[in-house]
């Protein structure tokens, strides 16, 4: 089968539109690892076959022999060390966790924050988090215009945020800033906070969105 424009080296489309999965390098194994790789919840096999294009049982196939893979097994037996990170069947789906023995590593990592700087979509999520708050995701997400949700993740992990209970109106869980947040800032209260709009021009008419419903 010939490759088509927009599908790159060694890649195809079907008549029915579907990729050729085995014309991608490494085959139906690598296509459902790339899939597990940006997962946010486990994928049931077969979703990940609807996906892919490829029958389900090919699919539980490949599951099981990544998962043997990260464990450290290849072939009839064991060979080398187990990786960083695992494949578990858990919830009715798979999905990549890193390994419960590095726990402690991954957690101080995580949690101290002490190996890696706030990214700037992580910067003016709080920033609006801390001049808005009590703030839902939704109302950050309209202000910023993108998608916040694996920010707001990141900042609560950090103990920059913590949840503040629920919006009436809506439901949804609603964030504000820790004390942890002021220590460091070295801000005394949030009365401290410097004035928006001379900071973050364009962000100076937060209010408009107060009364915007989600």
């Amino acid at each position: 089968m010939t490759a088509e424009p927009g599908f790159g080296p060694g890649k195809s489309s079907g008549d029915d539109g579907r990729e050729d999965i085995a014309a991608f390098p490494g085959g139906v194994k690598a296509a459902v690892e790339a899939v597990l790789m940006v997962v946010d919840e486990p994928a049931a096999p077969e979703v990940l076959a609807s996906v892919i294009g490829v029958p389900e049982p090919e699919v539980l196939a490949a599951l099981t022999e990544l998962q043997r893979e990260y464990d450290g097994y290849t072939g009839d037996g064991p060979e080398g060390a187990p990786r960083g990170f695992e494949l578990r069947d858990v919830a009715g789906g798979w999905r990549i966790f890193s390994r419960a023995d590095y726990a402690p590593v991954v957690s101080k990592f995580v949690l101290e924050g002490q190996s890696a700087r706030l990214s700037q979509a992580a910067l003016e999520t709080l920033a609006v988090i801390a001049y808005r708050q009590p703030v839902s995701r939704a109302r950050v997400s309209a202000i910023r215009g993108v998608n916040v949700d694996s920010v707001v993740r990141t900042l609560v992990q950090r103990g920059l945020i913590v949840d503040a209970g629920t919006e009436p109106e809506t439901g949804s869980l609603l964030y504000r800033t820790t004390p942890y947040f002021l220590e460091r800032l070295g801000l005394g209260s949030l009365d401290e906070l410097p004035q928006i709009a001379p900071h973050l021009p364009g962000l100076e008419n937060l209010a408009e969105y107060e009364d915007t419903t989600y």
